[in-house]
């Protein structure tokens, strides 16, 4: 048999010899293949959950639309709505692009309570607002239960509470029987609307007629708030708009705001999120390298008779280098794909549980792959130069 036939190894039998120790020693390649996974896990979940929650928040901007606008005038010492001036409504309804105007008032002094026996303060922080018809419309709101309040029922003691609103007063349905207690009246509570992601400040309050609101609460006749509803198209020339035409004597002290743009924000925050929790992901990645490494120079030591054995029948430096190199690739491997898997039902199980699209990014699957692979190429790559250069005589006096 030649010299060059005795160096030749098929790919195939590099296999089964690099793979020889893995089943020799299954306990301890299962430990070192989980460390990679559990890196990989870490990332392909925080891009996978990352990517769905986005999904899932540019849907639900796209549903509630980025065309509402609120105007408001700061906060009083109190923390209250400050009131904007009365023509406010009827001068933006003239501003070009504006497809509908809310007007709605926080009525400071008044607070609604399930009855006349909760001590008053006990508010639980919710307010008490008169509004008309149009703010559903603009809000493009829905009721839960019962009806919106109408041109009836706005001038007479009847309340539609917001959805947190509701929860909090611990009402749950809606009937004739049912009323909470208003600045010293009662007020019969017609409808319980739908959580409103856009307008927050609204599921916390019960909401009344201005009619019934200047007649029994107080109303002055000047808004504190208003939400305009602008074409697609004109938002941002009707939002410039809007200051100096809401307090044309004081445009900088109205506050125009885009509600939909503290969702878009949301993404923003989930992306350096996700960068964080990638380079703990990396570290861990890190690690488990780290551990294939440390395994792969312990085995080698092991194993210093067998590496003399085979280099004394006819085995190259290059076959050697090749079992533990090819070893470690496949330990990588293992914990590449196992943590793969991990991670996409890791975004699979968290995704379902919170009604989200499942969106993986396809370079996530195989880049996470690539990157276990190339982690334990150069984890393995030391000690099987090590093994390599092991002299077969002093390999053998271990036999």
């Amino acid at each position: 048999m030649s010299a060059g036939t005795l160096s030749r190894l098929r790919a195939a039998d590099l296999l089964a010899v690099g793979t020889l120790g893995l089943r020799a020693r299954r306990t301890r390649a299962v430990l070192s293949a989980l460390g990679i996974a559990i890196g990989i896990a870490a990332i392909v979940a925080v891009l996978g959950v990352t990517r769905s929650s986005q999904a899932a928040l540019l849907q639900q901007i796209d549903l509630l639309g980025t065309n509402l606008l609120t105007v408001a005038s700061g906060r009083d010492l109190g923390g209250a709505e400050a009131p904007l001036p009365a023509d406010a409504t009827r001068m933006i309804r003239r501003v070009d692009g504006v497809a509908g105007v809310a007007p709605t008032t926080q009525l400071t002094s008044k607070n609604v309570y399930r009855n006349e026996h909760v001590p008053v303060g006990q508010t639980g922080g919710l307010a008490v607002r008169a509004c008309d018809a149009a703010l559903l419309t603009t809000l493009d709101g829905k009721v839960r239960q019962g009806r919106f309040l109408d041109a009836a029922t706005a001038r007479n003691p009847v309340v539609v509470l917001g959805y947190q609103a509701a929860r909090i007063l611990g009402i749950s349905r809606v009937d004739a029987a049912t009323r909470v207690w208003i600045g010293d009246h009662w007020y019969t509570v017609s409808g319980i609307l739908d959580p409103l992601v856009l307008a927050p400040e609204i599921d916390r309050s019960a909401l009344v007629g201005f009619p019934v609101a200047e007649k029994l609460l107080g109303y002055d006749g000047h808004p504190s708030r208003l939400y305009v509803r602008a074409r697609q198209e004109r938002v941002d020339a009707v939002a410039g708009l809007l200051g100096a035409t809401t307090n044309p004597a004081h445009p900088d002290q109205v506050d125009v705001a885009r509600p939909s743009d503290a969702l878009t924000a949301r993404v923003a925050v989930a992306e350096s999120s996700a960068a964080l929790f990638l380079g703990l992901g990396a570290i861990a990645l890190l690690v488990g390298g780290i551990g294939i490494g440390n395994i792969m120079v312990i085995s080698v030591l092991e194993r210093r008779g067998e590496i003399g054995l085979r280099r004394a029948l006819g085995a190259t430096r290059r076959h050697v280098a090749g079992q533990f190199l090819t070893e470690s690739l496949v330990l990588a491997a293992f914990g590449g794909a196992g943590g793969v898997l991990i991670g996409c039902a890791v975004t699979l199980a968290l995704a379902r549980s919170r009604g989200w699209t499942v969106l993986i990014p396809v370079e996530g699957l195989w880049g996470g792959f690539a990157v276990a692979v190339i982690v334990g190429a150069l984890a393995g790559l030391y000690p099987a130069l090590r093994a390599a250069r092991l002299p077969p005589t002093e390999a053998l006096r271990t036999v």
